[in-house]
């Protein structure tokens, strides 16, 4: 189970780190996603990151602003974050974590069949 934490209201310009606490033994193996969802579109992927934590791939917008990273290293913690400086107002959305224990590489489109509840973030100009 994902449970996605850390949402929340801030200015542009602003930063929020978003948690996503994993429970289960497959988390240090899954590929980890970060996805969005801003009011009336379509959800789009942000950012995922390999088992290991030594790969990460992210979409165009948020590339230099935003950075996935995750904690393996404490089997207690597993967590996966995303930090997410400069925010902007098309950065509103809800944003949700996913996890693939069998993914191998770091497409977007692949199979994610774990995801996170999603946390708000509104970023006002």
């Amino acid at each position: 189970q994902l449970q996605a934490s850390g949402g929340g209201l801030v200015q542009a310009g602003g930063s929020l780190r978003l948690s996503c606490a994993a429970s289960g033994r497959t988390f240090s193996v899954s590929v980890m996603a970060w996805f969005r969802q801003a009011p009336g579109m379509e959800r789009e992927f942000v950012a995922a990151i390999s088992g290991s934590g030594t790969s990460t791939y992210y979409a165009d917008s948020p590339q230099g602003r935003f950075t996935i990273s995750r904690d393996n290293a404490n089997n207690a913690k597993n967590t996966m974050y995303l930090q997410m400086n400069d925010l902007k107002p098309e950065d509103t959305a809800v944003y949700y974590c996913a996890g693939n224990p069998r993914g191998i590489g770091l497409d977007p489109d692949q199979t994610f069949d774990s995801w996170g509840q999603g946390t708000l973030v509104t970023v006002s100009s």
